[in-house]
């Protein structure tokens, strides 16, 4: 009986050891996950190549593939194999209240983390830098509008619930501009209006307008442009006040991190072609991400880098 016990006993302490969030009683979205079997990630159907639809109902791209690999980290620690994958498209308007009121466990798009929005939702560590800018024309061999002070009194677009559009608001109101801001649904509604000359400039982030050039009719007529306006760093969104899954979500993407992996998932996305017509961004990575691969951090984009 002595054995018998002692033998429970180290199969109990193993059981354990081998699922740290289990020993604990699981609460908020791991429970949720835990008991329905299975997780409902958010993604967005135009975000090229962050998260995006190719012809599939499955969701591509560099966002998606960390959520994936979170989702591998959750079927470990929660000892849950068979847990199930859901998906739910969400868009710059509806991505918070979704992930706000349950509908959405997660979502790994391009959201920047900014102070604002962590009113309103956790973020994981960053996934991803970049620079505000401006996607134009290629007018004998130069820019058809270099910077943003150019754009005065012209059409420049954005997507509509984004930094980019707040930010260029403000600046056409401080330094009364006269631009006539359009704000379209998604960044393909946004270059549609760009190519077919209803905007001058698209004004997004950078890696975004790289996707968007490369599916042009003809990449090579079209430049990406101005001075950043800002720096902002992409994370995933989870729901506020539930720090077990933020933990769970961060310790899958540092993983991801330290394994060398993330490296062949920015090569596939932006160095190499990508569905649905072999695009290729040839958008190689920069000394910011590289940073923040090497010493991963879930702060706000640094307020003092915008201008």
């Amino acid at each position: 009986m002595r054995i018998v016990r002692h033998l429970l006993g180290a199969a109990i302490a193993a059981a354990v050891i081998s699922s740290p969030v289990m020993a604990e009683e699981l609460t908020g979205t791991l429970k949720k996950i835990k008991d329905q079997g299975s997780i409902t990630l958010g993604h967005r159907d135009s975000s090229i190549p962050f998260s995006y639809l190719a012809g599939k109902p499955e969701p591509v791209g560099y966002s998606h593939d960390i959520q994936v690999a979170v989702v591998e980290h959750l079927k470990k620690e929660l000892n849950a194999p068979d847990l199930k994958t859901r998906y739910n498209l969400v868009t710059s308007q509806t991505r918070i209240p979704l992930v706000q009121n349950g509908t959405v466990d997660l979502e790994c798009g391009s959201t920047t983390n900014n102070v604002e929005r962590q009113q309103q939702v956790a973020f994981s560590v960053g996934i991803f830098e970049v620079g505000t800018r401006l996607l134009t024309k290629v007018k004998d061999g130069q820019p058809a509008f270099k910077d943003f002070p150019d754009l005065a009194g012209k059409n420049v677009v954005t997507t509509a619930g984004t930094t980019s559009e707040r930010l260029l608001k403000a600046m056409n109101a401080d330094k009364q501009m006269k631009m006539n801001v359009i704000s379209a649904k998604d960044h393909g509604e946004a270059f549609n209006m760009l190519e077919s000359g209803r905007a001058v400039a698209f004004m997004m982030d950078d890696a975004l307008l790289a996707g968007e050039m490369a599916k042009a009719k003809k990449p090579a007529d079209w430049v990406i442009t101005g001075t950043p306006q800002s720096y902002e760093i992409y994370g995933c969104m989870v729901r506020k006040d539930d720090p077990a899954f933020k933990k769970a979500v961060d310790d899958a993407i540092v993983a991801l991190y330290k394994s060398g992996e993330i490296n062949k998932i920015y090569d596939k996305w932006f160095q190499q072609p990508v569905p649905p017509k072999g695009l290729n961004l040839q958008f190689p990575m920069s000394d910011e991400l590289k940073e923040l691969i090497k010493n991963p951090t879930d702060k706000a984009a640094d307020e003092k880098k915008q201008s």
